[in-house]
């Protein structure tokens, strides 16, 4: 039985009430006195909490995925990368950051930056990296953001180049530092551009939640925070009054890990003409609601639209498909989303195209995401078109 498999913790559940159960059963001819009955009773309560303790960890597991298989419980990780293949048969100096009212780029805090993993050396050769704040006029939200610079964002060759984005989302609740520290999107930018494995490129790092804590997946919740008005609106609209980026939809992607690819995919589904491109590592292909998110519909005649809409596979059954390329990963082991991402790869159809990267073994975890962000943003990297425009 799998570690995170159903019948394994049912078992475990059965075991520990059955235990429980022989416990007070047997008790009374354990209360005597002598060496054997003080044994009899210290094993019966040991044998007990481990049962429930058991039972208990392997909920939490199942729930989170901590976890996925049982090497990885006794420390067997694969490192080995992804592999990326087809799921359909289709074929300056940094930012001008404005301190005033207006500045849509503001100075952010410094706390992280350090933790990027970058080389040592001058922007010229090994890249920068900013700490700003992104200011939302329509979303009236301000999000604190990490900002990639590549080198040759700071090389005299490309001084008036535009350069294409990634935009890269955490899951709930990660912050930024989680992309910088955990998932290490900067240092691996950083060495994919430098092996010539992708094209330079500016990559923002930042949360979908601006209402934290409240988890708000990316919707634009009625009479509520205005998270996907933020990152299709404000946030490209910051990033063009403040970098040498793109203009044009094709030079922009999105790529997230948990809830922040999600994230990606809902906003390359239902903005295609902002984010044509998206990549989701270990996402699910709906949003659901709980105790973290609040109400993220709204009630009345138009909640179970608004439901539907954020349902990914229902779009792809009901809707026109968009005219976008999305790359979806899960594993054969040890990850809950499997089957979903095969209903949703089977749901695809023209003009939007799915390519996906299937691990043999993994979980929901970092050590999972370290081993795909590489093939994914280098997978990205192809997807978007390098800008033609100059910065007048």
């Amino acid at each position: 039985m799998g570690l995170t498999s159903r019948s394994l913790l049912y078992t475990v559940v059965f075991v520990a009430v059955l235990c429980v159960g022989l416990t007070v059963w047997l008790w009374p001819r354990l209360s005597g006195r002598g060496v054997l009955p003080v044994l009899g009773r210290l094993g019966a309560i040991l044998t007990t909490q481990l049962t429930i303790m058991s039972a208990v960890l392997l909920a939490v597991n199942s729930a989170q995925s901590f976890y996925g298989t049982w090497g990885q419980l006794i420390g067997r990780y694969d490192r080995s990368p992804g592999q990326v293949t087809t799921a359909t048969d289709l074929a300056g100096t940094g930012a001008r950051v404005d301190t005033g009212k207006g500045g849509l780029v503001q100075p952010g805090a410094p706390e992280g930056l350090e933790k990027a993993g970058l080389p040592k050396g001058p922007p010229e050769q090994v890249g920068k990296m900013e700490s700003i704040k992104i200011i939302g006029r329509r979303s009236q939200a301000a999000a604190p953001a990490f900002v990639y610079l590549p080198p040759q964002y700071f090389q005299k060759q490309y001084e008036r180049q535009r350069f294409p984005v990634i935009v890269a989302i955490t899951g709930y609740p990660g912050g930024t530092e989680s992309l910088a520290q955990h998932l290490q999107v900067p240092k691996t930018a950083s060495k994919l551009i430098s092996e010539n494995k992708m094209q330079p490129t500016v990559v923002v790092m930042l949360s979908p939640n601006i209402a934290m804590p409240r988890d708000t997946e990316c919707v634009d919740v009625p009479g509520g925070p205005q998270s996907e008005t933020f990152l299709t609106k404000d946030l490209p609209d910051a990033l063009r009054s403040g970098y040498r980026v793109g203009h044009k939809a094709s030079a922009w992607g999105a790529l997230g890990y948990s809830s922040g690819g999600t994230c990606s995919l809902l906003l390359a589904m239902r903005q295609p003409d902002v984010y044509p491109a998206a990549a989701a590592l270990s996402g699910d292909y709906k949003v659901g609601t709980d105790l973290t998110t609040g109400d993220l519909f709204g009630k009345g005649a138009d909640e179970r639209k608004r439901r539907q809409e954020h349902d990914l596979i229902w779009r792809l059954r009901n809707m026109p498909a968009p005219r976008a390329t999305v790359l979806v990963t899960s594993s054969l082991h040890g990850e809950k989303n499997l089957k979903e991402t095969k209903r949703f790869l089977d749901a695809v159809r023209p003009p939007m195209k799915a390519d996906k990267m299937i691990l043999p073994e993994g979980s929901h975890n970092f050590a999972t995401w370290r081993r795909e962000i590489s093939p994914a943003m280098e997978w990205m990297g192809k997807q978007l078109v390098f800008p033609q425009d100059v910065n007048g």
